[in-house]
């Protein structure tokens, strides 16, 4: 097991006991620094320690020891979507290349929508367009479910499960309305499905830029015509936005260079070799709320964000993410390589856990509570922060796969200037006390 596995287990121990970190490191005879390093995974405890602790936590040393002793099995489950002729199929056999040879079990859940229509079951031999998407929701739920369940069984330390599109791509094809019901019916909601993945990465079309490389004869279950490739790959795209980890590969270059960039991306989401987030950050006149929400391509979430208590090298995060009362809930710790680049590890949570991290809240910080527009253009994936404390003025961020990436900024976005170096517009340096906001030059 990872060492932040183990680290969970004994931060569930001591609070199933009733415990605080205090309390412990004062029986163990250590300091606060070295629990709190234990429950987070940067450290475990030597076995002098490890007996004390379990007695303290009324459990036998076998049982203590038996959780560094389970099969420890990495689990990351993304999907690669995209409009018509884009090319996944190639993609595919790229992605079972480059990770197979770095360790990975790589697992392909089939596209179910041209499984469906190449047997017959399609949207056209259907009573009804909704209808076909039922057949497509079930299933494609069923098959996500064996490979996981499967993922579990692996000898493989690193389990990678590549979905041929996913759940929120039957939203291109049927109205708002009848994807909300369809989603309903089966009881789940679209907060859920799109954040059940743990990354989105969208191909775009050869309609958008490579027009002359654009063919249906590859694809048996592809009928769209180069118009229709378009505006179906905006479909999609906007479906996905929303995403907190969701990547838009375009045709600005050949395609090997393509697939390289995906791969690129890939990579860097898994943490091959360090989990970097590369990420600017602008300072921005308050949007036009109305006009972002009436735009297909932008999504709303709201976001409550929590400090832990954590060492002086590492920042430790909670978050709720959702909309309207559905939520899902992370942890997230990180650490700065350098004043734009840092290394980030992040988990989903359930919501009892969430709960219980919430008790090592760091108390000196505050909560911060944003309203995020998560906004996809010019093939870049931007992420707008309203403050309820600020009035006129906002926060911009994107992340970039290269420090040199160029930046195209939204049209209906207004950039008063670049704060990625300034510490006060970070969440951190807010959370110790929200800045006032600064009047803005006319």
């Amino acid at each position: 097991m990872k060492d932040i596995e183990f680290g969970k287990k004994l931060y569930e121990l001591r609070t199933q006991n009733n415990l605080t970190q205090r309390y412990v490191a004062y029986e163990l005879e250590v300091t606060d620094k070295a629990v709190s390093k234990w429950e987070m995974g940067k450290s475990k405890p030597d076995i002098d320690k490890l007996k004390l602790l379990s007695t303290l936590y009324n459990v036998s040393l076998d049982e203590l020891l038996e959780v560094t002793r389970e099969k420890d099995v990495n689990i990351s489950k993304i999907v690669l979507t995209g409009g018509p002729c884009a090319g996944k199929t190639t993609a595919l056999n790229w992605i079972n290349n480059y990770f197979s040879q770095r360790g990975y079990a790589v697992l392909f859940v089939p596209e179910t929508a041209t499984e469906l229509i190449i047997n017959g079951v399609s949207p056209t031999s259907c009573s009804k367009v909704y209808d076909f998407q039922q057949y497509n929701l079930r299933l494609q739920k069923i098959k996500e479910q064996i490979f996981e369940d499967a993922a579990k069984t692996m000898n493989n330390s690193k389990v990678l499960i590549v979905c041929d599109r996913g759940v929120l791509d039957s939203k291109a094809y049927v109205k708002d309305v009848e994807f909300k019901r369809l989603l309903k019916e089966y009881g789940t909601t679209e907060t859920k499905e799109r954040d059940s993945y743990d990354a989105v990465f969208h191909l775009v079309s050869a309609a958008k830029g490579k027009e002359e490389a654009y063919t249906l004869a590859n694809n048996a279950a592809r009928t769209e015509g180069i118009e229709d490739a378009r505006k179906l790959d905006d479909k999609i795209i906007n479906a996905w936005t929303g995403h907190p980890h969701f990547r838009v590969i375009d045709n600005s270059t050949d395609f090997e260079q393509k697939l390289e960039r995906l791969l690129k991306e890939i990579a860097s989401f898994l943490g091959e070799p360090e989990p970097y987030e590369i990420e600017r950050k602008f300072l921005i006149k308050y949007p036009n709320v109305k006009e972002l929400e009436n735009m297909p391509n932008c999504t709303k979430v709201d976001i409550t964000q929590t400090y832990l208590k954590s060492d002086d090298e590492t920042e430790r995060r909670v978050r709720a993410r959702g909309i309207d009362g559905d939520y899902l809930y992370y942890l997230t710790e990180k650490r700065k390589v350098s004043n734009i680049k840092r290394v980030e590890v992040e988990r989903k949570l359930t919501q009892n856990e969430y709960l219980k991290l919430l008790m090592d809240a760091d108390n000196d910080l505050h909560t911060i509570r944003k309203t995020r527009y998560c906004l996809t253009e010019n093939n870049q994936y931007f992420e707008i922060d309203l403050y309820p404390e600020w009035k006129n003025q906002a926060i911009m961020e994107i992340e970039l796969s290269s420090e040199d990436d160029e930046i195209k900024p939204p049209k209906c976005i207004e950039v008063i200037k670049d704060v990625t170096e300034e510490e006060e517009y970070k969440n951190y340096e807010m959370a110790k006390k929200m800045p006032k906001e600064k009047r803005l030059s006319k």
